[in-house]
């Protein structure tokens, strides 16, 4: 039973990150670093794939 906590922990890391941001200057809009977050993932998540794919390659070389 949750009695205390009403946010889940995503909104809450999300409402840290943004008040750590608003500190530091200009506030930050909480939609504005959603999108900020999910372009971030998507970057890695294509950095981590041509990674995968340029290591495949190279190993594929070796083996003929």
């Amino acid at each position: 039973m949750r009695l205390l906590r009403t946010k889940s922990e995503t909104d809450r890391l999300l409402d840290t990150v943004g008040d750590s941001l608003a500190a530091l200057g200009g506030g930050v809009n909480r939609n504005k670093l959603k999108v900020g977050l999910v372009a971030g993932g998507v970057a890695a998540l294509t950095a981590g794939s041509a990674a995968i794919s340029s290591i495949r390659r190279r190993t594929a070389g070796k083996d003929s």
